[in-house]
């Protein structure tokens, strides 16, 4: 070991605040990697039924009983249960960056920074407080809903009498945002983890060390939060995630829950026997998930057809996926059991994940090869 955990944490929190600065202050909103929907599971309302074209999608929401998917040109694509109207996108349908699907209601975040709601409106969840400007993130819980303000605030609104909305003082710092059942998570910069509303269940009460997480996702009542090692902590009422526990990339949390590994495989788990809850076979190639109410999506991307340095899970792109991935290498060489040869991109190669690294990361920082195939850094395979 070339370093000690205080170190590494310390790293690992310089590393976070760098990457954030650079996507919110510097570089374009980022998108995920291009390609189809698959679905799965309950189809009740039709919300496994992904309307055609099933292609340009960039990213995927599962609601209570409804489906959102992204498209490339920014417009939103929903199917499921619609009574409460959460399937008609409101007009104009164009320049969305961000979705998110509650119990009956739909969010949509624009490339200005505002927040479109729509869906059933009790307690006012879909009523955006004003000023309804400068949002990057958004999220969408049972009857409530949840902003990220550029600043780093979080605001909320909707039903509150578990106290959901209301942001725990200093309401500052977050890069990430969850919503569930009458309760809240955000992520700091320092990568812990603040959570508020209801904890009947323990949903709010996060496990020790609350460090080194990179993403967080909210269920009914349990949370899930992903660590820069690539392990889940699970917490409130959760099953115990299968082992072995390593190599995620990314997490969902509904009636059940999935985890995305690096290899592009997704896997499910509950607390119940939970017949079709495992993705269909071939279970390759998937870039994102999403899961709802009883059923869950999966958006499986084409293999990049260019070099991209940084590009380390093939998407055409370097965001916080790869950064995930680089993150869980951070200072390791070779040897150790996070050692990952990939993530050594240092010119020349040096054999360990360093500083180097992270300087020729960042250069390539938000480069989309799907949007932009004539940039100098996306080189044809």
């Amino acid at each position: 070991m070339r370093s000690g955990t205080k170190n590494r944490r310390y790293s690992f929190v310089i590393v976070v605040s760098v990457c954030f600065f650079l996507w919110v202050f510097v570089l374009p909103v980022p998108v995920y990697a291009v390609g189809e929907i698959v679905a799965w599971r309950g189809n009740d309302d039709g919300q496994c039924d992904v309307p055609e074209p099933n292609s340009g999608f960039v990213a995927v929401s599962a609601g209570g009983w409804h489906s959102l998917g992204l498209k490339t040109d920014g417009s939103i694509v929903a199917w499921g249960w619609n009574e409460y109207g959460q399937c008609n996108i409101p007009l104009p349908n164009t320049g969305f960056t961000a979705i998110a699907a509650g119990s009956c209601h739909s969010l949509g975040l624009k490339a200005d920074g505002s927040i479109v709601a729509w869906g059933e409106d009790d307690y006012g969840r879909c009523e955006v407080p004003l000023p309804n400007t400068d949002f990057i993130a958004i999220a969408a819980g049972q009857y409530h809903s949840l902003g990220l303000k550029v600043d780093g605030s979080v605001v909320g609104w909707g039903y509150n009498d578990c106290g959901a909305c209301d942001a725990p003082l200093p309401n500052t710092d977050f890069i990430a945002i969850a919503a569930g059942a009458c309760f809240s998570l955000g992520l700091k910069t320092d990568g812990s983890i603040v959570a508020w509303g209801w904890d009947y269940w323990g949903q709010c009460d996060v496990p020790l060390p609350n460090t080194d997480f990179i993403a967080i996702e909210a269920g009914y009542d349990y949370a899930l939060g992903l660590k820069a090692n690539g392990s889940i902590v699970a917490w409130g009422i959760p099953d115990d995630v299968p082992s072995p526990n390593t190599d995620f990339i990314a997490i969902a949390a509904g009636s059940y829950s999935l985890g995305l590994k690096a290899d592009g495989s997704i896997v499910a788990w509950t607390d119940y026997p939970c017949i079709g809850c495992n993705a269909p076979l071939p279970n390759t190639g998937f870039t994102a998930i999403a899961t709802g109410s009883g059923h869950s999506l999966g958006l499986k991307g084409e293999h990049c057809p260019y070099y991209l340095t940084g590009d380390f899970n093939d998407d055409c792109k370097v965001d916080f996926r790869d950064f995930a991935i680089l993150a869980r290498a951070w200072l390791s060489d070779d040897g150790n059991p996070n050692w990952n040869p990939t993530c050594d991109i240092s010119e020349p190669e040096d054999s360990i994940i360093n500083w180097k690294d992270i300087a020729a990361f960042c250069e390539n920082w938000l480069i989309d090869c799907n949007t932009n195939p004539y940039c100098p850094a996306c080189i044809p395979k």
